[in-house]
């Protein structure tokens, strides 16, 4: 049994280079971590717009009882078709929806889109008489109108919820 020994030289500008880059590589790690995981703050969305009576209702003291449905107030999502901006606007007040409209539709887009006029005004009217965005019915020549309309209604009523 011979047993060698074996010696490690090891430099110590190698040892403070190797710790320098192992912690900004555990300080990046931690940063993606911060940036990229999902938490409780909404207070940044990309896709939708704030109106001022929204800041009001979120930022005032408003009651509301336990059998209402929405907080009433105006609630807007941004819907962008080519580079344009058109604001899908929802009025509720505690138990009904109130107004469904499209706001900031300009002339060119109702000219590229010339479906988004009426499949709105059809959703609109049935979602006034349901007060529901449940079991709309729609043309399967106007369905993916539709369905990005009512992706934007959707999201204008769960900002209404309490």
């Amino acid at each position: 049994m011979s047993s060698k020994t074996k010696i490690v030289v090891l430099h110590m500008k190698e040892l403070v280079y190797t710790g320098i880059f192992v912690l900004l590589g555990i300080l990046l790690i931690i940063f993606l971590l911060i940036l990229f995981v999902p938490g409780d703050d909404t207070s940044s969305s990309s896709d939708t717009t704030s109106t001022q009576s929204e800041e009001m209702n979120s930022s005032s003291d408003v009651s509301v009882s336990s059998g209402s449905l929405y907080i009433p107030g105006l609630y807007n999502t941004e819907l962008i078709l080519n580079d344009q901006a058109i604001n899908v606007e929802v009025i509720v007040n505690q138990s009904e929806i109130t107004s469904v409209k499209l706001v900031n539709l300009s002339e060119a887009i109702t000219t590229m889109y010339p479906l988004l006029e009426p499949t709105f005004d059809s959703i609109a009217e049935q979602i006034y008489e349901t007060q529901s965005i449940e079991n709309i019915s729609y043309a399967s020549e106007h369905k993916y109108t539709s369905l990005v309309l009512l992706e934007a209604i959707r999201k204008s009523l769960e900002k209404a919820q309490p």
